[in-house]
């Protein structure tokens, strides 16, 4: 028989370090919108991505609702991904971009801990040790009044909105890590067409309720700003697209360690287009943050490969 063409080594650290600059340059176009509350944002961005996959839901005849024994995991998926994207968006509306993040991409360590409960995988000393790290990390950049006094600088707004950006993001963290739990959990059984709709349906039902809840919808005003709303959702479904596919055919380890360029991305953004110089606090808290995440994704990928070594054995 003919042999199996190859894949092209590095492509799914390629797409993993696309999707990260999409997902920053979104982020971007969101702290420029001044009159859209990030739920609304969140809802424009799910009608994007349910515009684009459907057409690949029917040519790929995946269906709409996917196998029946990996509903329950799809439906959790689709939930805890859009609180995600939810919580982000707000704490990137409110906090300075470089800030939320550097506390976001602190997820490979709640997988890690999220694994080791649900999927059973091993959690050890080291990997207590990258939890306190990038929980110091996170306080570093959060910098409570109680540890730090009165007077914190570098923030943009008032302290108490940089809190409320802050529990927003590490929420998000959560979620997000929970996420890629499940996505683990499902595997390549589910097509990743159909997990990004899931994702959109649910986040736009939720967005939706959400928006009347809070009696916060309303059409953008200027021109620049419906732009803006195009090209995040253009933009996220792009990122969307190329983690899933990044996560489907690379190893979760050096895809976890290729992610730090969402923290470079976001510095750079940051003090080119929105003129705002990260402090030391925050350039600390990276530092921590990328330090335990990079660690936790090493040590599960020497583990992984071991693994297999002894499965060839």
């Amino acid at each position: 028989g003919t042999k199996k063409k190859a894949a092209c080594p590095g492509l799914g650290l390629f797409y993993t370090v696309l999707s990260a600059f999409l997902f920053s340059v979104a982020s971007l176009f969101l702290k420029k919108i001044e009159d859209v509350h990030s739920v609304e944002v969140s809802a424009f961005r799910c009608v994007f991505q349910m515009a684009f996959v459907l057409p690949g839901l029917i040519y790929y005849k995946t269906g709409f609702l996917g196998p029946k024994g990996k509903r329950i995991f799809l439906f959790f998926r689709g939930f805890l991904g859009s609180s995600a994207m939810i919580l982000l968006y707000y704490a990137f509306q409110v906090m300075p971009l470089a800030d939320a993040t550097v506390i976001t991409f602190s997820s490979p360590v709640f997988t890690s801990l999220l694994a080791w409960i649900f999927l059973k995988e091993k959690y050890s000393l080291w990997d207590l040790l990258f939890t306190l790290f990038a929980l110091t990390g996170v306080v570093l950049i959060a910098r409570p009044p109680f540890l730090f006094g009165s007077h914190v600088t570098g923030i943009e707004g008032s302290y108490t909105d940089h809190l409320k950006g802050t529990i927003a993001a590490i929420t998000s963290t959560v979620s997000a890590a929970s996420t890629i739990v499940i996505l683990r959990k499902v595997g390549k059984s589910v097509h990743y067409f159909l997990s990004i709709w899931y994702y959109a349906v649910i986040g736009l039902i939720g967005c939706v309720i959400a928006l009347f809840v809070m009696n916060e919808w309303r059409l953008p005003y200027c021109g620049k700003d419906r732009v803006f709303l195009i090209l995040i959702g253009l933009l996220g479904l792009g990122g969307q697209i190329f983690l899933t596919k990044a996560l489907q055919i690379e190893k979760a380890g050096p895809v976890a360690i290729m992610r730090t360029m969402d923290v470079v991305f976001a510095f750079i953004l940051q003090i080119l287009f929105l003129n705002h110089l990260p402090t030391w606090w925050t350039v600390g808290g990276a530092l921590c943050v990328v330090a335990s995440s990079s660690g936790t994704a090493i040590r599960k990928w020497r583990q992984s490969l071991k693994k297999a070594k002894q499965n060839e054995i």
